[in-house]
């Protein structure tokens, strides 16, 4: 096997696809159970190994790496075009080998253990919001049946909390009444979790130095900025902050041809979560932060487009310097010029460059 240059790997639960190529012809296909697959990249010289990029394929990565091999991950829907006819493991194989020896290819980089245990925190945070939002739902609906209803908001469900405790409200029969205070324990209890983990994410948040530079930014948190630092180990691979702010897509989605540029809404590319936490921060900022709305460029945009419009915009903004002070260091400060407060990127010393490894 010393003449293979590129293998395709195709991950899965129990049983795994290679696809190697030598210089001029396929070399080897086979499929791997779980436990096989380490042994078998062990067995020969470092070459270049590409797989889809997804949760457990960092963990692969890390460990393939350990042998020499160049490891280089893919987003998923960079690799379908090169899948040939119908899908299947071995075809997924073969569209890894090819996309991978690609020039133009873009590759993600390979997240450390650290890094991946703090994006679970926030996963299990996302899915505790998602079941609260749930459940207050269904206490809502089912209120409503009996004539019970409140304005909308998370504000409001103790108003609902306080006509379920109510004994003397008889809108609400006693056997509805004993089944909703099971929802209002099970809410009450992932308010304390949801509580928890906050608390946990703000405390790693000032303990680290990429979160706690981010944070400088107006309208950026901890749970932003640290979601932000453990997702982008690497900000330098995007050659400018626009190129930052589209991979999460915060910018205009294109239909072009011929010359012609047509551009329309936000692509929307990219993290969803990520970019629900920059537009929410920068729709709060917009009413909270002094710094903006002393902005020149904000007060004129908020002259001629609709608030939502100038939030979407001003998180693209916030997007381009987050990459700044991820890849070159520095916290977002103000100052006075000309009376007016604008916002200016300080470079202190060491650059923030120098936690990447980068000189």
């Amino acid at each position: 096997m010393s003449d293979i240059c590129i293998i395709g790997l195709d991950t899965a639960k129990h049983v795994f696809q290679v696809h190697a190529v030598g210089k001029e012809k396929t070399i080897l296909r086979r499929r791997l159970p779980r436990d096989r697959v380490l042994p078998f990249f062990a067995s020969f010289a470092p070459c270049t190994v590409g797989l889809e990029a997804c949760g457990a394929a960092h963990h692969w990565a890390r460990e393939i790496a350990k042998f020499g091999h160049d490891v280089r991950l893919m987003p998923p829907s960079y690799v379908k075009p090169y899948v040939k006819r119908n899908k299947n493991d071995a075809a997924d194989a073969e569209a890894c080998c090819e996309a991978v020896g690609r020039p133009s290819m873009r590759f993600v980089p390979v997240k450390t253990e650290d890094q991946q245990a703090a994006l679970v925190r926030h996963k299990v945070r996302d899915v505790l919001v998602r079941q609260r939002t749930q459940w207050v739902n269904a206490l809502r609906g089912h209120l409503a049946e009996f004539g019970v209803t409140v304005r909308k908001g998370l504000s409001r469900v103790a108003d609902l909390v306080a006509v379920i405790e109510d004994e003397a409200d008889r809108r609400v029969p006693t056997v509805a009444r004993a089944a909703l205070r099971i929802i209002i324990d099970v809410l009450a209890g992932i308010d304390r979790k949801i509580e928890d983990l906050d608390r946990e994410v703000a405390t790693s948040a000032k303990a680290d130095l990429v979160a706690k530079r981010l944070m400088t930014v107006p309208g950026v948190g901890p749970i932003t900025a640290s979601r932000i630092a453990a997702s982008f180990p690497n900000p330098g691979v995007f050659r400018s902050g626009r190129d930052f702010a589209a991979s999460l897509g915060l910018v205009p989605r294109q239909n072009s041809t011929g010359g012609k540029s047509l551009l329309g809404g936000i692509s929307k590319q990219g993290s969803g979560t990520l970019r629900r936490l920059l537009v929410g921060g920068a729709m709060a900022a917009l009413f909270r932060s002094k710094e903006w709305r002393s902005d020149p460029w904000l007060v004129a945009l908020r002259e001629r487009k609709p608030t939502k419009v100038v939030a979407v915009a001003l998180a693209n903004k916030m997007a381009r310097a987050i990459w700044a002070i991820m890849t070159h260091g520095g916290v977002w400060r103000s100052r006075p010029v000309d009376g007016t407060a604008v916002l200016a990127l300080v470079k202190p010393e060491p650059p923030m460059a120098a936690a990447y490894g980068r000189a």
